[in-house]
């Protein structure tokens, strides 16, 4: 922030990594361990015993060192077998120079042992005292959880998480920081597992285990197997059953990682398995995957979804969307995967044919006579409405057109928001059965084999889209951008990282082309750490291309992963902070009123990042000139500014925080002519800013 700006202070509220929600399936049935032998992958299933997993648990990448507008927390987790109760937190902040003040406020339950640089405040609230720039908290959390005590989507009575004192699986508890800043902060945070045991940042299992992982296109999923667990599937399958998934849903939201842990069975669990957090699942080891809607497919479709917790996502009337999507589309991946048949297929959606599903109203959760109607009855009317729409368009649209562009909205997902997407992709009739079948009791019968055929067996238009990394542009400007070994991006090489000023505009140019046989409309998709921020539509015919630019305007430093079709670039976020000033000079020595005097600025990296920003030319007047700037980790560079000052007299220049003066005429000398905040204390003309930031605030 700049020091023409008043002193002042305001609020923003930043809500940073919230959790994609919970996911629960049906309650799990008593089963015996049975052995399983671990498939010959050829070299595309990696196994090893890990002691610990490392994780990132917020949206803007891995803290490896210290950094100028980054607040860095480092969780470490801690089993205790000798007191299976509890389980261990300790949390150490690294706090830039631009956080001035912070506090924490943990979660209920917390027990705190001891802290470092920090001082109570309240019951749950914690303060940084300054007395150190890596202050610590260390405190003990419950570990075991049975459904519904802590808002998970189950009304079981079982466990959702649970500590046998051999073996844990519990959640990472979540942490409430509010931050006061004078320039961007961005948030990261790493989770570990001191010990034996993993974690994906928002569940953790202790105890030995072996993760096995494979690698698709521009993400890794792992599954962690604890050693006392016996999976009923190999995990090969396991894991080409949740990489076919990850193809064939189209709807935004891919996570570059996604944790499973194989929780053994010897617990008495409510559900068969639980989505939590952002990426991170539990499911029953002895779940299968040719059951109708198996537990593995239906926790990744939640990973999938932008509004799975019903709490903060949705309003009341679209609540049932979360579960009948869940089981919806597990049961169709599985039968279009081969895994079932359609015989299966009919039988999960027949459920809600039936009493007591089909006498409730979905979007009135008092009518339910059974909490599962969303599963059942929504399951079947959600497919119902997927099948009608590719009829509608000829198998141009299908429901994962809706679901991805509902991922793309921020706020509560509405019925409003539903049914005019629906009605925008399929038209009024296909939004009046969904008002029917939502609205009323009535419900829609399982379609037959041949029916389904005709909806679902249509040709579609194939589209590919590329990112044309050559032209990137932020601010207005043509921008650098350097491949994974730190040298200037390649005409036609994919990837590769930039580094990009916080709050200006990123505009990625895309070319889409109709790859297929057959003409259909398409969406070019931007999505920023998976989730969907703009989106072009449009119509091809077989051949045709389209050229669109998608923008993306970062708020806060951090890094992010850019996705347009399979092309991924590392978007790394910085503020002002990042960029130190290292020499400022103006040429020539002196000029007549309205001529141009020349501004350069020297600037390098401040830290061990690449690094961005917007630095501005200021005077008395106040901002003049802007010049965006990236820089690789040790770089330097040069930026200009051509000024003009109509009067004689001596201007003051400055830039970062080092200063210039421009003789202007050549009359008697005159006052300098200061830039504010230059000449007198800073901190006169410093804004501070406040920021409320829910970390993992998980209120289910």
């Amino acid at each position: 922030m700049s020091s023409r700006v008043p002193a002042l202070a305001f609020v923003v509220v930043l809500v940073c990594s919230l959790p994609a929600g919970v996911g629960a399936l049906e309650p799990a049935q008593a089963a015996a361990p049975t052995d399983s032998a671990v498939a010959d992958s050829g070299g595309e299933l990696a196994a090893s015993s890990s002691e610990t997993l490392v994780s990132v648990g917020t949206n803007v990448g891995s803290a490896t060192t210290s950094s100028a507008d980054v607040f860095d927390r480092t969780t470490v987790l801690r089993h205790r077998p000798d007191d299976p109760d509890v389980f261990e937190t300790e949390t150490t902040f690294h706090v830039p120079g631009a956080v001035t003040e912070f506090e924490i406020e943990l979660q209920q339950g917390a027990t705190v042992e001891s802290v470092t640089g920090l001082e109570r405040t309240g019951e749950r609230t914690y303060a940084w005292t300054g007395t150190t720039d890596e202050p610590a908290i260390r405190y003990t959390m419950p570990a075991d959880r049975r459904g519904g005590s802590d808002g998970t989507r189950t009304s079981e009575t079982g466990y959702t998480f649970v500590d046998t004192g051999d073996w844990g699986i519990v959640a990472v508890p979540s942490l409430n920081v509010s931050l006061r800043r004078t320039d961007p902060v961005g948030i990261e945070e790493t989770v570990t597992v001191d010990g034996p045991g993993a974690t994906g940042g928002d569940i953790a299992v202790f105890g030995p285990v072996t993760t096995y992982e494979r690698t698709t296109d521009g993400g890794t999923i792992r599954l962690v197997v604890p050693n006392v667990a016996r999976l009923e599937e190999s995990p090969d399958a396991i894991l080409t059953a949740l990489a076919d998934a990850r193809d064939r849903l189209e709807v935004g939201m891919r996570r570059d990682e996604v944790v499973v842990i194989a929780a053994p069975t010897g617990a008495d669990w409510g559900p068969r398995g639980i989505q939590y957090g952002r990426a991170d699942a539990w499911v029953v080891a002895d779940a299968e995957l040719d059951e109708p809607n198996p537990a593995w497919l239906h926790e990744y479709v939640h990973v999938r979804q932008r509004f799975s917790n019903a709490a903060t996502d949705t309003t009341p009337k679209t609540a049932w969307l979360i579960e009948a999507q869940a089981d919806y589309y597990a049961g169709l991946l599985a039968f279009e995967y081969g895994s079932t048949d359609f015989d299966d297929f009919s039988v999960l959606l027949e459920r809600g044919e039936r009493s007591p599903y089909a006498d409730g109203v979905l979007v009135d959760r008092s009518t339910w006579a059974d909490p599962k109607t969303d599963y059942a009855k929504g399951a079947l009317v959600y497919g119902e409405l997927d099948r009608r729409l590719r009829l509608a368009t000829d198998g141009d649209r299908t429901l994962e057109d809706v679901f991805r562009a509902l991922n793309t909205q921020e706020g509560r997902i509405t019925e409003a928001d539903f049914l005019q997407t629906l009605a925008e992709y399929g038209g009024a009739d296909v939004r009046a059965a969904a008002e029917r079948y939502t609205r009323t009791t009535a419900t829609p019968e399982m379609w037959t084999r041949s029916q389904h055929a005709a909806a679902f067996d249509q040709p579609v238009a194939d589209f590919e889209s590329e990112l044309e990394m050559d032209s990137l542009e932020v601010a207005g400007r043509e921008w650098p951008r350097w491949n994974a070994s730190g040298s200037t991006g390649t005409t036609g090489e994919s990837g590769g990282v930039i580094a990009v000023p916080a709050g200006e505009p990123v505009s990625l140019p895309v070319t889409v082309e109709n790859v297929g046989s057959r003409d259909g409309t398409y969406d070019a998709t931007l999505q920023v750490d998976g989730r969907p921020v703009d989106i072009r539509r449009g119509r091809l015919t077989a051949g045709e291309t389209a050229q669109h630019h998608l923008s993306w305007t970062p708020a806060e430093p951090g890094a992010y992963t850019l996705r347009v079709g399979s092309d991924r670039l590392t978007a790394v976020v910085r503020s002002e902070a990042s960029v130190t000033v290292t020499d400022l000079h103006v040429s020539p020595e002196r000029v007549d009123p309205g001529e141009p005097v020349t501004v350069t600025a020297t600037v390098e990296a401040a830290d061990e990042r690449p690094a961005a920003a917007a630095l501005e030319f200021r005077t008395v007047e106040g901002v003049v000139a802007e010049r965006p700037v990236a820089l690789r980790v040790g770089d330097s560079t040069t930026i200009e500014a051509d000024l003009r000052f109509d009067e004689v007299g001596r201007y003051q220049i400055a830039v970062g925080d080092r200063t210039a003066t421009a003789p202007v005429g050549s009359g008697p000398a005159a006052a300098i002519e200061t830039v504010p905040g230059f000449g007198i204390p800073a901190a006169l003309v410093a804004v501070a800013m406040l920021f409320i930031v829910a970390v993992r605030s998980r209120q289910y």
